[in-house]
């Protein structure tokens, strides 16, 4: 039966649900079961199992690795990645991985079987479970380099060294003097080909440098060094190298090259340790294998684990500013549209002016609208451009800018949970970390195209390392290297490709804080939620019902009511449902979130409301229908005073005319020095004209402190709206 025919019968015995987690870990979302012929005929694919590689921890990768590297030992290098005949024909015995794996360490093979047995249950290993262990060609060809095991000394002395190299390390290694170089390599692979004299060589060695070989074997047999310098320039096919006058600057490292223990292995400033070397020193052919995440430092749980007293109430206090802050920035940008530059991006003015109508640091406000656009939020609209009657020639290009779309209206109507769990599963999956801009990177700006394909995966791997802090503990700023440590165990293939570092972690851990999935440098419910959505793959296909329960649980239930005080604020203890923040905000200015979010009420808000149509006597009872207590009395006193002089003065559309009833204000309009610009005059006692238009006689009226309305040709009063554009 070959290789496809038996993996397909092993996906029948899976649900239709297990094979759609398959195919979602391979990079398909699909609602529909995929037949189990049809997905068999994909992971066998070499793109399709490298995908599932690189979701692989640290020791399945290294698993993966011995078994390609046996593989190609036993059948040889691949001859035709994609047409090689069946993977079963470069079968390796499971026996065999195991030893070179684990070795005789009982504990270890036992890791090392269940690896294998977790690696056949997401069918990188075929068949699942048997005594011969398959990879597909994709995995062979990939990985059978990345074992850890070097490659011979004779290929690497041949390869890199002149003959001064071979006879400067058969000199420390006590040989005479030999007059060709034939002769003196022979005398160095003789002994570094012979185990016994490589472990007598090494019992005469200094215990530091014993003890760094055995590090350097540990973790893959390469390293980074300046012990050796090229000859003839950088870009020859096969660069030889020569020892750097001085040494590396390690005098363990000095003493293993002077040996030829350890080899130039071709890349700048890379040397290796040959096979016959680490054999000897680990006394059998092992490669490296790490079944166990790493630990926190011996001195780090006072440090770097502080208690996370509080944790959920942060998350939640932190949750509810986003939700507040996300809100703004889309207001801001419902009413002045952000302008996309030429070059791609907003402008910086822009998001600057953005942030400050949200209140919220600008950094926030670049990521506020980055996830935005990701969840459909917010999208760019080019302005046509009109062609002047006669026009031939070119066109300006049109003017491009920010704008909610169609579904920010249905968005704003939903729950503060529902609304928050649109937000959370767009960032759990968008490949990128907005708040991560490197030096070299040049000046943010937001709305960057998202094209990290190792974003997800790391930020999958932060909160899995989250997850592993004991109950009560947190990890604090001292214990990043930690936390960037144990996230490179779970996902070791998105580190190495990104060169990702504690600035990147540390930008993931304050992103998924200001979402509440982090508090006090522990994961939340919400923040275990979204992990095991990543893990699983159900964070492509259906985040919402897990994370609308874990924000559900983690999140008080929407406010339908606020408390006013006597000092013109009105307090929310918690999160305000839809109906009323808009409420509010049409009346207040927002004046702080978090646990509670407070507005405070001036005579300029309550002048907005009555722009927008409110009259007095429906406002203070709409007002009355949400408190939590009788409206304090200076509440009403300034609503009805503003309300008794809201529309004396009147703006006319015809001209424009200002017209008021109260000739003493007229005059004292005619003469104001504030209002010179408008070129008022007065044209009977109760009507003066303005030089400009409507809009700006408006403007001018109001920053002068009058409280005008607009007022049609009719004499009836105009509610100022404005206009909704949408995407």
């Amino acid at each position: 039966m070959s290789t496809r025919r038996r993996l397909a019968t092993w996906l029948k015995t899976k649900s239709p649900e297990d094979r759609r987690l398959i195919l979602a870990r391979v990079g398909f979302a699909s609602d529909e079961d995929i037949p189990p012929q049809d997905l068999a005929r994909l992971l066998l694919q070499p793109r399709a199992a490298l995908s599932l590689a690189r979701l692989c921890t640290l020791p399945q990768h290294q698993t993966l690795a011995a078994v390609a590297w046996l593989a190609a030992r036993r059948h040889g290098p691949l001859l035709n990645l994609w047409h090689d005949g069946d993977p079963a024909t470069r079968a390796v015995p499971r026996a065999d991985v195991l030893d070179l794996l684990a070795g005789s360490d009982d504990a270890l093979r036992a890791h090392a079987a269940a690896v294998l047995d977790t690696l056949a249950d997401l069918a990188l290993v075929l068949p699942p479970h048997g005594d011969q262990v398959i990879v597909s060609t994709g995995v062979h060809a990939h990985l059978a380099e990345e074992a850890g095991l070097g490659r011979p000394a004779a290929e690497l002395i041949g390869l890199h060294f002149n003959a001064p190299e071979v006879h400067a390390i058969a000199e420390a290694l006590g040989f005479p003097k030999a007059r060709a170089r034939e002769a003196a390599e022979r005398n160095v692979l003789g002994l570094l080909t012979d185990p016994e004299r490589v472990r007598a060589l090494l019992a005469e060695a200094p215990a530091d440098a014993r003890e760094w070989l055995l590090d350097i074997i540990g973790h893959g047999s390469r390293m980074l060094t300046h012990a050796y310098q090229a000859r003839g320039g950088f870009y020859q096919h096969t660069p030889k190298y020569a020892f750097r006058p001085g040494g590396s600057g390690d005098p363990n490292t000095d003493w293993l090259a002077a040996r030829g223990l350890l080899l130039p292995a071709g890349p700048h400033d890379m040397a290796e340790v040959p096979i016959e070397v680490a054999v000897a020193a680990l006394g059998e052919l092992r490669v490296p294998f790490e079944p166990e995440p790493p630990r926190p430092q011996a001195g780090l749980p006072p440090v770097g684990l502080p208690l996370a007293a509080g944790a959920e109430g942060s998350a939640q206090a932190a949750a509810t500013t986003a939700l507040s802050q996300i809100e703004r920035v889309l207001a801001a940008c419902a009413e002045q549209p952000p302008v996309l530059r030429k070059s791609g991006g907003l402008a910086v003015r822009d998001t600057r002016r953005t942030a400050k109508s949200a209140g919220a640091p600008e950094d926030v406000t670049r990521l506020w609208l980055d996830l935005s656009v990701q969840a459909r939020l917010l999208g760019l609209h080019a302005e046509p451009v009109p062609r002047p009657k006669g026009h031939r020639g070119k066109l300006p290009d049109p003017v491009v800018s920010l704008l909610p779309t169609t579904e920010y209206d249905d968005w704003l109507k939903r729950s503060p949970v529902e609304r928050l769990t649109r937000i959370v599963a767009t960032w759990t999956t968008t490949p990128a970390v907005y708040t991560h801009w490197p030096e070299e990177a040049g000046t943010p700006i937001a709305l960057t195209e998202p094209s990290d394909p190792n974003a997800v995966g790391i930020r999958y791997a932060v909160l899995e390392a989250l997850a592993a802090v004991p109950a009560g503990k947190g990890v604090s700023a001292a214990g990043l290297p930690y936390v960037t440590e144990r996230a490179a165990w779970h996902r070791p293939h998105h580190f190495a490709e990104s060169g990702a570092d504690d600035d990147l972690v540390g930008a993931v851990v304050r992103e998924a804080e200001m979402l509440g999935l982090v508090a006090g440098g522990a994961l939340t419910g919400v923040g275990r939620v979204a992990r095991d959505l990543l893990l699983t793959g159900e964070a492509w296909t259906s985040p919402q019902p897990a994370l609308a329960d874990a924000l559900a649980a983690m999140l008080p239930p929407a406010r339908a009511t606020a408390f006013f005080q006597t000092d013109l604020t009105a307090v929310v203890r918690g999160m305000p449902g839809p109906e009323l923040a808009e409420l509010l905000d049409g009346v207040a200015d927002r004046e702080s979130e978090g646990h509670a979010v407070v507005w405070r009420f001036t005579a300029s808000t309550v002048r907005r409301a009555f722009d927008g149509g409110h009259e007095a006597g429906a406002l203070l009872e709409r007002l009355a229908e949400v408190a939590e207590a009788p409206l304090p009395q200076p509440l009403k006193y300034m609503i009805k005073d503003t309300a008794r002089t809201h529309g004396r003065v009147r703006v006319v559309r015809s001209g424009c005319c200002i017209r008021c009833d109260d000739e003493a204000l007229v005059e004292e309009l005619a003469r104001s020095q504030a209002l010179r610009a408008l070129g008022l005059r007065k044209i009977a006692s109760t009507v003066l004209i303005s030089a400009a238009g409507e809009e700006e006689t408006l403007t001018r009226l109001r920053t002068a402190g009058y409280t005008p309305a607009l007022e049609s040709e009719t004499g009836a009063t105009i509610i100022e709206r404005a206009a909704r554009r949408r995407v």
